[in-house]
């Protein structure tokens, strides 16, 4: 109980002092997709987060490339596609180079975000619980994310 305490309260005092560098990171961020949906742009932008299990992308099986919905960055293979039972679309490993990270502490806990390396898009956390030999579970909005098949 204490621990946890103390980890809500160090997470507050972090967020007063990161909050102005989300406001200029958020301003970095370019919209390039001028069709994005309200819904997309909250999370893309704004760092928001889909309900769980709403994802046309969640059931998805065929091969092919996920894409940002944004800037049309390639960013994740349909190879490294599991479903985790979390209700976003799940993966283990990023094509390289389609990510920068950054601490986040909302919500009281430490976790690893993850923005598009091309236009700086919110896409979700990853997180060192995966069941394959990365470890990792890229845990993704399916909003944020276009699946282009292979033909």
């Amino acid at each position: 109980m204490r621990r946890k305490f103390f980890k809500i309260i160090l997470g507050s005092i972090f967020g007063v002092f990161l909050a102005p560098y989300s406001i200029v990171y958020a301003v970095s961020k370019k919209i390039i997709n001028k069709n994005l949906t309200d819904e997309q742009k909250e999370i893309l932008f704004n760092e928001g987060t889909e309900k769980p299990f709403t994802s046309s992308l969640l059931h998805e099986k065929r091969k092919g490339f996920y894409h940002c919905a944004n800037c049309g960055n390639k960013l994740f293979s349909s190879e490294a596609k599991f479903d985790s039972g979390t209700g976003w679309p799940s993966f283990s490993e990023a094509l390289p180079g389609a990510f920068k990270t950054k601490v986040d502490f909302s919500f009281g806990m430490m976790r690893t975000e993850y923005h598009c390396a091309k236009c700086g898009a919110h896409h979700g956390h990853v997180f060192n619980d995966g069941p394959t030999k990365t470890k990792k579970r890229f845990c993704n909005n399916g909003l944020c994310l276009i699946f282009k098949p292979s033909s």
